[in-house]
């Protein structure tokens, strides 16, 4: 929502372009190796991936510009590696907010001050922020320079047909209703996603009793980049605040609604004025400001019992439901993307079987379910559900004025990639290492000469080698080969010596490692990735 007298899209700091819907209407019909169900983030950032591996594909989407507001606004690192890889981080690094550091309080006393994990060797920061707005422009900006993605805006899917080699999608736009068959399609249609609801499907889990309002405000406020966390403050007594700097002088309040506190009231424009003025004194800050637009949410864990139906993948919200505390929504959403886009590309592309589709939903709904086991600690010490956590959190408040300890409790342990060590495409690990990344997660960074590990990866599968030997007795196979020595930066970083050797996949988990790595193994290894499990 916005002030009154001003337009949904009508923004103090961001012009919303408008999108026609096609006018060209003679190949609407025409068949399609991937449709897109949604072009925000998620969707697009699938798109980019498909196209990056030579797949076309159709991004659909009912509304004629962006996503109003700034809505999700944290972006983690693993999420600019896969930007990166995109070809589309340049302008999010120009434009986006680095930090690390957290900053919670109790009763206007600091209780806690955390800092994510950060080294000259990493290619980017542990989190930055930036508006969604500015999110899909960057990502539609690199769209429009790829000729592989065709997409429809104000063209609503309305219908879906299962065929016996694809699917059959009834669109609808302003001109007319029209038919288009895919052979997959891929649901990033939000959390009131229309596949989802043409498919019969529901999200299932928990729903928290806590209400926030998210309020951006543009004002001139000399507070460094970090979370602020501000715990049963005089303004609002009982209830929780967070404060986040954006771009552009763009601040994000979210503040939680007392109980009983009626929703209908409580985003009324003027209430919300004068609870963000009253924000704005706690915090100190007594210059000018303006309103720039507001929203309500709830926090719920809530998800599909598989990703998969059919010929349909859900990714994103469409998927799962996630708490915000932690910035654990838009980042898995973009994991989920980069990881069915790089399988459903090899598959189309003939270079693996079809069964390694089956290993989407087990990594990805696997991951779904660690962020529910972090987001709801965070979440039910955020808006406690019943009295009895409620009186619970609070004593540790109370506690952790006088000791440190209590004040970790806060800390709201900020998104981390998952690991795959359970999938089937996952070679089990050597037991051999002592240390280093294990098979399932993300390859971590080192330095390598003036630049970093993650960029020497290729865009398929890539063997990290500490042997010349072992690499070249490889070179029939369809990946990079990176040959490092033993004894630097990043064989430290790998637990790796002389003969080891990393097999990683295109999004960057780990698929297989050796510490004496043979060629056999590796052609197993990379055989059983791209079999989905059934090598």
């Amino acid at each position: 929502m916005r002030p009154a007298g001003r337009a949904e899209t009508d923004s103090l700091y961001f012009t919303y372009p408008h999108f026609e819907a096609p006018t060209d209407r003679a190949h609407l019909t025409r068949s399609a190796r991937v449709a897109i169900a949604g072009a925000g983030p998620v969707g697009m950032t699938a798109a980019l991936a498909l196209a990056r591996e030579g797949i076309a594909c159709v991004l659909v989407d009912a509304k004629s510009t962006f996503n109003d507001g700034s809505r999700a606004i944290c972006i983690a690192r693993q999420s600019y590696h896969i930007l990166d890889r995109l070809g589309a981080v340049e302008p999010f690094l120009e434009k986006s907010l680095g930090w690390t550091t957290g900053r919670s309080f109790y009763r206007g006393r600091q209780i806690l001050e955390f800092e994510m994990p950060d080294s000259p060797r990493e290619k980017y920061r542990p989190m930055y922020n930036l508006e969604q707005q500015y999110i899909e422009q960057y990502l539609w900006d690199a769209i429009q320079r790829e000729p592989l993605i065709e997409t429809r805006w104000q063209s609503r899917v309305c219908g879906l047909e299962d065929l016996e080699q694809g699917v059959r999608l009834t669109i609808e736009d302003p001109h007319r209703t029209y038919q288009m068959t895919c052979d997959w399609l891929l649901a990033a249609d939000g959390a009131r996603s229309t596949v989802r609801s043409l498919r019969g499907l529901r999200l299932k889990g928990e729903n928290f009793e806590g209400r926030y309002v998210i309020a951006d405000v543009q004002m001139e406020h000399d507070y460094p980049t970090i979370r602020r966390a501000l715990f049963d403050p005089d303004c609002r007594r009982g209830g929780t605040i967070l404060v986040h700097k954006q771009p552009d002088n763009i601040w994000r309040i979210d503040y939680q609604l007392r109980d009983g506190e009626d929703e209908a009231e409580a985003i009324r424009e003027d209430t919300v004025r004068a609870s963000v003025a009253a924000v704005l004194t706690e915090i100190g800050y007594d210059g000018n400001w303006d309103l720039e637009w507001w929203s309500i949410y709830s926090a719920n864990t809530l998800a599909l019992d598989d990703y998969r139906d059919g010929r349909v993948f859900f990714i994103g919200d469409s998927a799962h439901i996630v708490p915000i505390f932690g910035v654990r929504g838009l980042n898995n959403g973009l994991a989920d993307a980069h990881n069915i886009a790089w399988k459903l590309a090899w598959v189309l592309n003939g270079k693996a079987g079809p069964d390694l589709l089956d290993s989407y939903t087990p990594e990805r709904r696997g991951a779904t379910l660690d962020v529910f086991r972090n987001a709801s600690k965070s979440a039910r010490f955020m808006t406690p559900p019943t009295a009895g956590w409620q009186l619970m959190r609070d004593a540790a408040l109370n506690l952790s004025l006088s000791h440190s300890f209590a004040g970790e409790l806060a800390n709201p342990r900020q998104m981390t990639p998952y690991t795959y060590a359970d999938s089937p495409v996952v070679t089990p690990d050597d037991e051999n290492f002592e240390g280093g990344p294990k098979p399932g997660a993300v390859l971590p960074n080192a330095r390598v000469g003036d630049g970093f590990l993650s960029d020497l990866l290729g865009d398929g599968f890539s063997l990290i080698a500490f042997s010349k030997e072992v690499a070249d007795r490889l070179a029939d196979l369809d990946f990079t080969r990176v040959v490092l020595q033993p004894g630097s930066e990043a064989a430290e970083v790998l637990a790796a010596s002389a003969g080891s050797a990393y097999l990683v996949r295109p999004d960057m988990h780990i698929a297989a490692r050796w510490q004496t790595a043979s060629p056999e193994a590796i052609r197993q290894a990379l055989e059983l990735a791209i079999a989905g499990g059934k090598a």
